[in-house]
């Protein structure tokens, strides 16, 4: 009895102290993450409906365009005049900023960004988890840039919105306005510095990963992985009340192809030889853009224009062809390396939205195929000299070479009830084609038809025809 009173003792000293040091560590915890740490997301349902088949992603809704007339064989019926219906809650998201790390006049922040509908073909499959976003961001602030105006500096790396593509129209669908908008998340380091309180210049060098340029081997992040050369931004905001104004410029330079074949004088042989070997190809294009914004009280409106010089990589109705082959003399040596001319584009798009509670939104938009600027490679053996082989242009993996033009218009009606919403809205898209120029060639099994563009300027001109789609979707959503 005498041992166990003393123990007792000591055991109602420390059990209080040890309780108090496990509080301790967890009301720390507690205070970590509410202070450095926020939680956020959704759970996300689309119901959609469309009059005509098109082409759409990520269970097919993520949408893109309609596809052009399809007739049967005796000409009576267009194939892809043909409904459609799907609903998914494949657009679930995750999200985790953290924030409020400081050290002097230094702030140091994250964030993580994951949803659900990647491994998705088509409208089944089991939806996988994919990462959406993943950058750290330090801050230096407070730093004197005049007598009475402050700078910051701010620096984002990792993978985020491409400079861009964040600024996006007033539609609740998927794609928010793409292809009228560019559409990419992307590795990237940028800068954005704060001059004062109006001014805001931003600088970046961006690479390619799930968004990726066109090419010979189809849509690849190798054309800039071999070119060494990642794609620069330059941009400029200027805010004053409710008004900004952002105009911005895109440089990107890739390498489509790292091999080729050489033509040589074999002095031994006497005769002209053929060899693989490495070349030189890069094509480097410039795309600028231009978006204002203005805000007040429950209204807002927004606009954006770009003139994409091969915008594939950006989600853009765009890409690039040959412009030369080699000399045409078979018997000439040559060095194996090809040039290459880009495809002009102008996506424009605008966009309204009024009201908190009940919201009304309208968004237009409309794209142009310019074609190219200068000729594209023609090749006697295939036809004529007036038209290029379709397969020398490479165009957007979520278009069509044939596409001239395009149209949307997007009325939206939406319900938010505290974090709930539900919303309606009308995506009505047409696109105008032109027929391919059919032409018999000779191929390597004997006589084939293939399809050829205008050698002039990249396009399909002949019976032009306007094809649409009306999309009506409902969308449901839980923000938390």
């Amino acid at each position: 009895m005498k041992k166990i009173i003393p123990l007792f003792l000591l055991s109602a000293l420390l059990f209080p102290a040890l309780s108090l040091k496990a509080g301790t560590k967890e009301e720390n915890v507690k205070d970590e993450l509410k202070n450095h740490f926020q939680f956020y997301g959704f759970v996300r349902n689309f119901f959609a409906f469309d009059t005509r088949e098109s082409v759409a992603s990520l269970g097919d809704l993520f949408y893109y365009l309609p596809k052009d007339v399809a007739m049967n064989e005796d000409g009576s019926q267009d194939l892809n005049e043909q409904t459609s219906f799907r609903f998914l809650a494949l657009t679930t998201r995750l999200g985790l900023d953290v924030y409020g790390y400081r050290v002097g006049r230094t702030s140091f922040g994250a964030k993580v960004e994951t949803d659900f509908y990647a491994g998705i073909t088509g409208v089944s499959g089991t939806a996988q988890l994919r990462l959406r976003q993943a950058y750290l961001t330090i801050d230096w602030d407070d730093l004197r840039l005049g007598r009475d105006d402050m700078a910051a500096v701010n620096l984002k790396i990792g993978q985020a919105w491409h400079p861009m593509a964040a600024d996006q129209p007033h539609v609740l669908a998927l794609e928010t306005g793409t292809p009228f908008n560019p559409f990419s998340r992307t590795p990237q380091v940028l800068m954005d510095a704060s001059l004062g309180k109006h001014f805001v210049l931003s600088a970046g060098a961006i690479w390619q990963m799930q968004y990726q340029s066109a090419g010979p081997a189809g849509a690849s992040a190798d054309y800039i992985k071999y070119a060494c050369t990642p794609e620069g931004y330059l941009g400029l905001t200027y805010k004053a009340g409710g008004f900004l104004a952002r105009a911005g410029l895109s440089i990107l330079s890739i390498k489509p192809r790292r091999t080729g074949t050489e033509r040589y004088w074999d002095a031994s042989a006497e005769v002209m030889s053929e060899r693989t070997v490495k070349v030189s190809d890069r094509i480097t294009t410039c795309s600028p853009y231009l978006y204002l914004q203005y805000k007040k009280g429950v209204f807002e409106a927004k606009a954006k224009t770009v003139f994409s010089q091969a915008g594939e990589h950006m989600n853009l109705m765009s890409g690039y062809g040959i412009s030369y082959m080699g000399p045409a003399d078979a018997s000439a040596e040559y060095d194996g390396h090809y040039e290459y001319v880009p495809l002009r584009a102008s996506s424009t798009w605008a966009s309204v939205s009024y009201g908190k509670k009940w919201q009304v939104m309208l968004m237009g938009g409309y794209v142009r195929n310019l074609g190219t600027a200068e000729p594209l490679v023609t090749d006697a053996k295939e036809g004529s000299t007036d038209y290029v082989d379709a397969d020398h242009v490479y165009f957007s993996k979520n278009g069509f070479s044939n596409l001239n033009a395009m149209w949307r218009i997007v009325p939206t009606v939406a319900y938010n009830f505290g974090k709930f919403t539900v919303a309606m809205e009308l995506n009505v898209t047409s696109a105008q084609y032109g027929d391919y120029k059919e032409l018999q060639v000779q191929g390597a099994d004997g006589p084939e038809t293939r399809r050829f563009l205008s050698a002039s300027d990249g396009l399909a001109a002949e019976n032009l025809h306007w094809v649409t789609n009306h999309r009506l979707q409902m969308m449901i959503r839980y923000t938390f």
